[in-house]
């Protein structure tokens, strides 16, 4: 947690030092919508999409340059799982099953891989780029009348495409580690076995689309002259 912490803090340093010395991008912020499909990798399920859900939330960033973004995400999602047909066997050959839907809150630092944007050929802006991006949050979960809570680390891989000069359009792909074994309810331990922590905290994923429009035009640069 220690190291995940430090990275996150290095990746956030280095957006807010990289500002100053990156070219600028044409609109301060960006804000839209996500829709998407979502997945569940925890104690009842043996793979993330066999029991796939929806997910949908709003998306905020702050645009300081061509190649990095800081993002807040609002996103909800539905999961599930079932242990029937699962390899696995169970103390007393036990069956177990869970809806559940989960709230989330996210920061993360987003790096595009090329420079992005349109226009403007001697910056080499790019109409697209593929980008990475990780975070922190919390990742609240209701199931079966029970509200369960996290901090949670996110990790993206996604593609932006600039359709017009402040339309974006975006594909991306995330999995969501959560420091809790109770984002699917009840279902904490099935087998009765002490095992590693990585193994008993769940992970969700997301395969979402997004539409955003930018906004707060910067100011150009005046060059006075007496």
């Amino acid at each position: 947690m220690k190291r995940l912490t430090a990275i996150l803090t290095l990746l956030i340093a280095l957006t807010v030092s990289h500002t100053a010395k990156a070219q600028e991008s044409t609109y301060k912020f960006d804000m839209g919508g996500q829709i998407g499909v979502s997945g569940y990798l925890g104690d009842a399920s043996s793979s993330i999409f066999s029991h796939p859900g929806f997910s949908g939330g709003l998306t905020f960033r702050y645009l300081p340059d061509v190649r990095w973004s800081l993002r807040t995400l609002v996103n909800a999602l539905t999961i599930s799982g079932d242990t029937r047909g699962m390899d696995d066997v169970f103390p007393n050959e036990g069956a177990f099953d869970f809806k559940a839907t989960v709230f989330e809150l996210q920061e993360r630092v987003e790096f595009n891989f090329f420079s992005y944007g349109i226009g403007e050929t001697y910056k080499r802006l790019r109409r697209w780029t593929p980008y990475l991006a990780a975070g922190i949050g919390i990742s609240v979960s209701t199931c079966q009348g029970q509200t369960n809570a996290g901090f949670n680390i996110p990790m993206a891989f996604g593609i932006k495409y600039k359709a017009k000069p402040r339309l974006n359009l975006a594909l991306e792909f995330s999995m969501t580690k959560v420091f809790s074994d109770h984002i699917d309810g009840p279902l904490s331990d099935l087998h009765q076995i002490k095992s590693s922590f990585a193994r008993n905290t769940d992970w969700y994923s997301d395969i979402s689309f997004s539409l955003t429009y930018e906004f707060g035009e910067r100011c150009a640069t005046c060059h006075y002259v007496d």
